[in-house]
């Protein structure tokens, strides 16, 4: 009961939250685009919570600790939540003093594409179960090389690529894109910095590296 309620409350907290950076800017909730990312965004995080709760929720309990104990790892989150800040404050300025808008269809296949990098943002939890919001190892947990884990080293961000760049599209803010851009720089340095810190805490992440070459794009890096 203590979990669910803490997950309904971040939740709900999440969803004032981004309401708050998208709408108010706007000044209207007359806006469309803002209300496709809310509906594409929250109904299903709510779902999979629901599941989470149900089947696992240890990893649903791991997924609401956002708290770094890592200094470095800390300033990555501050750096992404500025980027979230900014990002939707301008598509909602965007939309208060009709700057640029993309097409209508190209918000929908924005939104399609945050939905399949939904979709494999959960094949990732469902591979594998020892994931977390911090950088951490658990007791027990082993290194995962199949599937999604066998193409690249770090399917989840890649997932979170796919979402976060498809965001400001959603939202039809071609300055918000611009904004989002700074993602990749963001999780190339926690990526950097996670696989430094799993190489020395978890057994067989050496070998593992050596095995599957790439870390966030199949043939890219």
């Amino acid at each position: 009961m203590k979990l669910f309620i803490s997950a309904i409350l971040k939740f709900i907290f999440g969803v004032a939250l981004v309401g708050l950076l998208i709408f108010l800017p706007a000044g209207t909730f007359s806006y469309f685009n803002g209300w496709l990312l809310m509906g594409i965004l929250f109904i299903p995080m709510f779902l999979a919570g629901l599941v989470m709760m149900a089947v696992n929720p240890e990893l649903l309990s791991s997924r609401l600790n956002a708290k770094e104990k890592q200094r470095e790892q800390s300033t990555v989150v501050k750096l992404s939540g500025l980027m979230f800040t900014v990002g939707f404050v301008l598509a909602g300025l965007g939309e208060r003093f009709g700057w640029y808008t993309l097409p209508r269809y190209v918000c929908i296949t924005g939104a399609v594409l945050f939905l399949i990098a939904y979709a494999i943002y959960a094949e990732v939890l469902r591979e594998n179960t020892y994931l977390s919001r911090t950088i951490e190892v658990k007791e027990g947990q082993k290194v995962i090389d199949t599937g999604l884990y066998g193409i690249v080293r770090h399917p989840m961000y890649s997932a979170t690529l796919l979402l976060f760049l498809s965001m400001p599209i959603v939202l039809g803010s071609v300055y918000s894109f611009i904004i989002f851009l700074a993602y990749p720089f963001i999780i190339a340095k926690r990526i950097i910095h996670e696989e430094a810190y799993l190489e020395e805490n978890l057994a067989g992440y050496s070998e593992y590296k050596s095995k599957v070459k790439y870390r966030l794009i199949p043939f890219v890096w």
